[in-house]
């Protein structure tokens, strides 16, 4: 049955196009009537106590009377039709579509707590809101919001539920160890080196009394033996796992947790291969999918060769870990490194071009396809296709979302059945946030959902603007003109298409990673149609060939696709302006989320209501303190902006990561290293001297520095030499665990690596109006602490102790840390 298309008005007739949304409709709504005007009477005459008539009402007084009345109508009419819209909306399905946002906004409520809640509230909040949803079902609104409610706590069940799961033992310290495990997954790396995932079997020279069950080391080589299953064993450094480089960044040790990744570290030497047999049946299936991934991975690399191998095996297999970090950077600067990661673009790519091989090759036996579904055929192929390709890439949350999306399309036309794609968005949203509620609160989760609602929604409504326009015939063209036209409306569709999901993702992107790409738009324009016409098609023409031996061709003319998409990378990344844009306010991203929902979802004109959250969210976007000061949460590395686009750091040698990290949230562009002096040749009379915005000068075992506000910094390696500082100093970071506040004055800012080791990196914030008010600190770390921190209070420097490798100080005791400290 033809029906209008999506928000359009009832009444008006039907056109050709057809709504997915009105195909779950039941009855619409009749649509309110217009508003009119009070008619316009004679006045009245108001016979007087007397019996004479009195004098007809003032004209002012008539006027405010029409005034109320025409106001009174108004309002009541604007609820009638919020009232006819919100029917309408429902009965499109639109509740259906809000079930996974109410799950991830309970899942979103659990992982913000500072608390970990017990179980047991949260499965009677959840039995509480089934039977007041039951009970209310005669009272709609009043169903809706327990509906709401209960899904809100389903969610926040799940995350309980999937952390209690995973208890992952973590490592609370470093310690070297021998050890012996059993390789789960090896992975060559750009720099040479091999990065292992062992499960870990025993530890020796010293045995851990709590040892994590999976570890992640690195190595300089691999042994030509060792393949997923091998057991092996070597002396390590082990290390736990490291939390969030600042406050409000990403947490390593989250990700940690739920990955079963207990700790990390490297091999003190090459680690040998004790055995090769093959492991247990619970592990051999996994292991024979990672080695045939590595396998495949190695006879890319063999025939394509050079960054472009790398590239390819990421495409076919996703092992990325061998590809170059300048050409990592390059596509991260220009904004194409989604095509790296497998998502829907790799899985829509796949299903379709077996599909359309398939009925090409159906299509050379008329009479058989006149007689058979060959339509399912293919879908059916298709489906085993990218199930495939999902298992041998390596299940991730873009693929699992693009899988489930494209199975339940795929289905839906084994079954002859309407497959509503924003209604498949849906279902993969609920079944990721029901197996992996912690990857809500992740990047890839958040931007993967938020560029396919977009784009879903935003082409749906143009199908059905276009679907309410009566177009002529289309008019004889040339073939020149044909080819023209088309090339036209693909790369304005790709335009578009960039636009939208880039608009999509841009505060979720400037949220984790404080960068955007401003070339963004050109680059994938560029990129895009070799990507989607020659490496994608040639990437699954290669893999069906692959079995045969005929796959050399296909992977040859692939690696010259990448090679165009390496330059074209490298030249649009060397002309794109700096990306890092600072810190933005976590209000501004939730508010923009509302209005991604709301405009994504509404079919009808209540689709307005994302206006206000849109503006709301662009107004708070700027309302957010830059620190003045970060501090590493191993109390090594400290760094102050001192203007200009400059960040002083206290090592010449720093960690690069979180260097490059600080950098794009305090929006700098240039390292300053410190400036070393021999012990007691620093020439500075006094510290006070020093001009605001001066870099950090180190003398011995202490660094001086001063911020522009006027404050001075001083980072001292033990006690002793921060007592030196008390006299001028604002704030003193003192690099030693055992150390204590050795400065009376209140109003100086003392922090002790025992303090960074129990609370993590720590923001510094100094008082722009006062140069003798104390600073401020936040910490990334809150207690009580999370099961993902709870291996923070174990190690030796959160318990005031010294590393094994000096002897403890007995000068300096350790003592409870003040509440200032």
């Amino acid at each position: 049955m033809a029906g209008r298309g999506r928000g359009a008005e009832e009444g008006e007739g039907t056109t050709a196009g057809v709504s997915e949304r009105l195909l779950f409709a039941g009855t619409v709504p009749a649509e309110a009537a217009p508003v009119l005007l009070p008619e316009r009477h004679p006045p009245a005459k108001v016979p007087s106590p007397g019996g004479v008539d009195a004098r007809p009402a003032s004209p002012p007084a008539a006027i405010d009377r029409i005034r109320r009345q025409f106001r009174g109508a108004s309002f009541s009419a604007f609820r009638r039709g919020v009232a006819v819209a919100a029917a309408t909306e429902l009965d499109r399905g639109v509740g259906f579509l809000l079930v996974p946002v109410f799950l991830a906004a309970g899942v979103i409520l659990y992982f913000s707590l500072n608390v970990e809640p017990d179980l047991y509230r949260p499965l009677a909040a959840v039995a509480l809101m089934a039977v007041c949803a039951a009970v209310s079902r005669s009272w709609p609104k009043t169903h809706l919001v327990f509906m709401a409610a209960l899904f809100c706590a389903l969610g926040f069940v799940a995350a309980k539920v999937e952390t209690w799961r995973a208890a992952t033992p973590m490592l609370g310290a470093d310690i070297q160890t021998r050890l012996t495990g059993r390789v789960v997954i090896a992975e060559e790396m750009a720099n040479g080196r091999v990065r292992l995932t062992i499960d870990l079997i025993s530890t020796a020279q010293p045995k851990l009394r709590y040892a994590p069950d999976r570890v992640r080391l690195s190595a300089r080589r691999m042994p030509p033996d060792m393949k997923a299953g091998s057991l092996v064993t070597g002396y390590a450094r082990l290390l736990p796992p490291t939390g969030p480089v600042r406050p409000e960044s990403y947490d390593f040790s989250f990700d940690s947790y739920f990955s079963g990744i207990g700790g990390s570290g490297f091999f003190l030497g090459d680690p040998k291969v004790i055995s090769t047999a093959d492991p247990p049946t619970a592990t051999s299936i996994t292991s024979t999918i990672e080695n045939a991934r590595e396998n495949i991975a190695d006879h890319i690399r063999s025939i394509v060769g050079g960054p472009e191998g790398e590239i390819a095996a990421a495409l076919i297999v996703g092992v990325r870990a061998g590809i170059p970090e300048d050409i990592n950077e390059a596509m991260r600067r220009t904004g194409i490194y989604h095509i790296i990661s497998i998502s829907g673009l790799h899985m829509a790519l796949v299903a379709g071009t077996v599909m359309l091989l398939l009925r090409g090759a159906f299509a050379l036996f008329p009479d058989f396809s006149s007689r058979r579904p060959v339509k399912k055929y293919a879908a059916a192929i298709a489906l085993m296709s990218i199930a495939a390709y999902l298992v041998i890439s390596g299940v991730v949350v873009a693929a699992e979302r693009s899988f489930i999306m494209l199975a339940v399309m795929l289905v839906a036309v084994l079954f002859d059945r309407a497959a509503l794609t924003m209604r498949n968005l849906a279902i993969s949203a609920i079944a990721v946030i029901l197996v992996s509620p912690h990857e809500v609160v992740g990047p890839s989760f958040q931007m993967s959902f938020a560029a396919t609602a977009a784009l879903v929604g935003a082409y749906a409504g143009w199908a059905d603007y276009r679907a309410d326009k009566l177009r002529p015939p289309p008019v004889k063209r040339s073939f020149v003109g044909f080819l023209s036209r088309k090339l036209a409306a693909g790369a304005g569709g790709a335009a578009l298409t960039s636009i939208i999901a880039g608009s999509a993702t841009a505060l979720f992107a400037i949220w984790h990673f404080q960068r955007v790409s401003p070339l963004s738009l050109l680059a994938n324009l560029a990129v895009m149609p070799i990507v989607s016409l020659v490496v994608m098609p040639l990437a699954v023409l290669s893999a069906l060939a692959m079995p045969f031996g005929f796959d050399g061709p296909f992977l040859y003319v692939m690696g010259k696709g990448l090679t165009a998409m390496i330059a074209i990378s490298a030249w649009i990344s060397e002309w794109s302006p700096v990306d890092a844009v600072g810190l933005i306010s976590i209000h501004s991203v939730l508010l923009a989320t509302i209005a991604l929902v709301i405009a994504t979802m509404a079919t009808t004109w209540l689709r307005l209501a994302a206006v206000p959250f849109a503006l709301a969210g662009l107004l708070t976007i700027p309302q957010v303190r830059t620190p003045d000061l970060l501090i590493s949460e191993d109390a090594h590395l400290v760094a102050m902006p001192i203007g200009g686009g400059e960040l002083a750091v206290n090592r010449a040698r720093s960690n690069e990561f979180t260097t490059d990290n600080w950098k794009r949230a305090l929006k700098a562009e240039t390292i300053v290293p410190p400036e070393t002096f021999a012990n007691g040749a620093l020439d500075i009379a006094d510290p006070v001297d020093l001009p605001p915005g001066s870099p950090f000068y180190c003398t011995g075992d202490l660094c001086i520095g001063r911020h522009p506000s006027g404050a001075i910094v001083a980072l001292a390696e033990n006690r002793n030499s921060a007592r030196t500082a008390c006299g001028f100093a604002d704030l003193i970071v003192i690099n030693d665990a055992t150390a204590y506040n050795p400065c009376r004055d209140p109003r100086i800012l003392v922090v002790t690596k025992r303090q960074l080791a129990r609370d993590g990196s720590a923001a510094v914030y100094f008082d722009p109006q006062s140069a003798t008010a104390r600073p401020t600190i936040q910490y990334a770390v809150e207690k009580p602490y999370r099961p993902w921190h709870e291996q923070r209070r174990y190690s030796r420097e959160a318990r005031g102790l010294a590393p094994y490798n000096r002897p403890e100080k007995s000068a300096a005791k350790p003592e409870p840390l003040s509440s200032g400290e």
